[in-house]
């Protein structure tokens, strides 16, 4: 697919500053004209003929919804800041085939890190201390082995998991429920300093200087789990959004893992009610690694060098890919692809080198 022009570049920022466009109102404009230009200059009455509202409509000429877009472009012109786009090559593909992924998602940091295989980890803002420890001796052991930590920056577990992920020399990936210019809570503005530093990325799809509002972080929790093989809820609440978490990654295909706790303490009853409705019970990254498993769909042919005749490996000795093309060339989805990834990665015979997978030697 070709690189979109300037024009359209634009075009698209314009579309995603309007109110009440979200992104399955956004991608029927873009399959009914064709392209985000031939949308915002169509007439009113085609934008309504496609059920759209006229709060959509009426402002995408305005001169703030051409300053906001102008406002992200000039973002972008700065070293480490990046716009991912639907339909793109770049586009984390597990994300992209979600029925209302995200138009657009800034990146502040790393983008290629959102094509190796994620783990994400959620739970109560007000964790206990022994859920913090399982936390970030969770994440050490999973980043340290190769899997990206995927969570949402809040307070609790979700912090103790991305610490636990740079503290184990590993890579860690926080969606923010709030514009990349608002971060949001202020005590982790430091750890989304040292996140990028340390080669992840902070991920929004939400314009620039969107500040902190409610209905904004269950609609983060579906690309916590979309760009994730599946989720591991640490410590949660019956009212837990970590639960809201669980509930889109199932529906998302994605496996769900809960880490059991006493009966008497609260923050564990969310994690039972997990586990009685099917989610995997987990007492080690044993457990985790042992459900991974189960999406390999490819047996490997039986040969006298196993190691070569594995059917990912074959297609990345012939040339490095990234995940999408190696599940096109395979005939993989991309959960199965990245989980025969994983695996490969963890046992130390690929390597992810800007976005590409390549074969290690010997």
């Amino acid at each position: 697919m070709p690189a979109l022009s300037p024009a359209e570049l634009e075009a698209r920022l314009r579309l995603h500053c309007l109110p009440e466009l979200g992104p399955r109102r956004f991608r029927r404009l873009l399959d009914a004209f064709g392209s985000a230009s031939a949308a915002l200059s169509a007439p009113a009455a085609a934008w309504r003929s496609l059920g759209l509202p006229d709060g959509c409509a009426e402002p995408r000429r305005s001169a703030l919804i051409r300053e906001r877009a102008a406002q992200a472009l000039a973002w972008l012109e700065q070293p480490g800041q990046h716009l991912l786009l639907w339909g793109q090559p770049d586009y984390p593909a597990l994300l992209g085939e979600l029925h209302d992924a995200p138009p657009l998602l800034f990146v502040a940091g790393d983008p290629t890190i959102l094509e190796r295989p994620q783990l994400a980890m959620v739970g109560s803002r007000r964790a206990s201390r022994p859920g913090l420890d399982t936390a970030h001796a969770f994440a050490r052991s999973l980043a340290g082995g190769g899997f990206v930590i995927t969570s949402g920056l809040a307070l609790g577990i979700d912090g103790a998991a991305h610490q636990g992920a740079l503290d184990g020399n590993g890579k860690t990936v926080a969606v923010l429920g709030t514009g990349l210019r608002r971060l949001y809570p202020q005590r982790h503005v430091s750890l989304a300093t040292r996140i990028i530093e340390g080669g992840g990325a902070l991920v929004s799809e939400l314009p620039l200087d969107c500040p902190p509002q409610a209905s904004n972080f269950p609609r983060r929790n579906r690309i916590i789990s979309g760009l994730s093989l599946g989720v591991l809820v640490v410590e949660a609440s019956p009212s837990s959004g970590s639960l809201i978490t669980a509930k889109l990654a199932a529906e998302q295909g994605r496996e769900v893992y809960a880490i059991p706790g006493s009966i008497h303490h609260p923050g564990a009853r969310g994690c039972h009610q997990l586990i009685r409705d099917g989610a995997i019970l987990v007492e080690s990254i044993e457990h985790i690694l042992e459900a991974l498993r189960g999406w390999q769909s490819v047996p490997p042919a039986p040969a006298a060098d196993p190691v070569d005749e594995h059917p990912l490996l074959l297609h990345l000795r012939a040339a490095p890919q990234n995940s999408e093309s190696l599940a096109r060339a395979c005939g993989l989805s991309m959960g199965e692809t990245l989980a025969l990834l994983t695996e490969l990665e963890l046992d130390g015979r690929i390597v992810c080198e800007a976005g590409r997978w390549v074969p290690r030697a010997g």
